[in-house]
C-alpha cells in the first residue's frame, strides 16, 4: 500500500481515467501487472495505458519500481499476475528477444552499454543481431549515420573517444536499427552534463514526432521528464499513485513539493 507521507497524492487512477490520458487508441496496455524478481514482489496492480507515437514518463521516489515496469515491459522480470499487450499483440510472457521481434520493442539501458572498443559503425551494427538479413542492418546503420552527423563524423573511431552525450547517443541509435515501435528509455539523462541533456531530449522529441515512436521513459530529472513527456504517472511503493498530462504535473503543488524540490 502507499506509504502515508505520500497518501496526499490520492487514490490510485483507474485504467478508464489512464485511457482518458491518451490522445487516441491505446497503443501499449499494461493491465493489472504484479512483478518482481524470484520471490520479491516490486509492481502491485499496475496499469498503464499510452497511444502510439505519444511518450509517458515514470517519476518517483527510489525504489518505487520505475525501472521494473520498464523491465517488466521488456521481459526481465517474473510477472505473477496482469497482462501487457503492444497494438493487437499480448507479449506478456514472451522474452525479450520475442518482444522485439513481433511487438517492436527495444530497451535503451540506464547503464553506459556501448563497446569501447569497437568503432561506431560496429556498435550500431550489433543492433541489428537479430536481423534475418544481414544486409538489412547495414542499411539501416547508414540511415542512421546519415540522420546523426556526430556519428557519421565518428564512424571508423572507437565507441570510446565519443563524449557522454554522444555515447547516449549511440545507444538510443543503436536501439533503432531493428526499426522498434515502442522505446523504452531508462534515465536518459543521468551522468550527462546539461548541454547533452538538451541534445538527447531533443533527439526524444524528434523520434516520437517525426519516427511516431512510443516512448515509455524512467527519469531522475522529474521536471525534465515531465517537460518532454506527454503524460506523466507517479510512482511509490510498486502503486501507480498519481497520473495526469506532463504539463499538469509540473504545476500540481504535491508533485511540486515531493518530486520536484517545489
Amino acid at each position: 500500500m502507499l506509504t502515508e507521507e505520500y497518501s496526499v497524492l490520492g487514490e490510485i487512477p483507474k485504467p478508464k481515467e489512464l485511457a482518458e490520458l491518451c490522445l487516441d487508441e491505446i497503443f501499449v496496455n499494461v493491465s493489472g501487472l504484479s512483478a518482481g524478481y524470484g520471490k520479491m514482489q516490486i509492481l502491485h496492480e499496475f496499469n498503464l495505458s499510452v497511444s502510439e507515437a505519444m511518450s509517458l514518463c515514470l517519476i518517483g521516489p527510489n525504489g518505487a519500481g520505475k525501472s521494473t515496469v520498464l523491465h517488466s515491459i521488456y521481459g526481465f522480470t517474473d510477472i505473477t499476475s496482469g497482462s501487457i499487450t503492444v497494438g493487437n499483440t499480448e507479449v506478456t510472457k514472451l522474452t525479450p528477444a520475442e518482444k522485439l521481434k513481433t511487438a517492436g520493442i527495444a530497451y535503451i539501458l540506464q547503464d553506459n552499454s556501448v563497446f569501447p572498443d569497437m568503432t561506431v559503425e560496429e556498435n550500431l551494427l550489433m543492433g541489428g543481431y537479430s536481423k534475418d538479413a544481414v544486409e538489412e542492418a547495414f542499411e539501416e546503420t547508414e540511415n542512421v549515420l546519415n540522420k546523426y552527423e556526430r556519428l557519421k563524423n565518428r564512424r571508423n573511431q572507437p565507441a570510446k573517444v565519443l563524449s557522454g552525450g554522444e555515447r547516449r547517443l549511440l545507444e538510443i541509435s543503436r536501439a533503432l536499427i531493428m526499426k522498434p515501435s515502442v522505446l523504452l528509455v531508462d534515465e536518459p539523462s543521468i551522468g550527462l552534463e546539461p548541454r547533452y541533456i538538451d541534445m538527447v531530449f531533443e533527439i526524444l522529441d524528434d523520434l516520437q514526432n517525426s519516427e511516431k515512436k512510443t516512448i515509455i521513459l524512467v527519469e531522475q530529472n522529474a521536471k525534465k521528464g515531465l517537460e518532454f513527456a506527454d503524460i506523466g504517472y507517479v510512482l511509490v511503493s510498486g502503486e501507480l499513485a498519481k497520473a495526469g498530462k506532463g504539463e499538469a504535473l509540473l504545476e500540481d503543488p504535491d508533485v511540486g513539493r515531493l518530486f520536484l524540490g517545489g
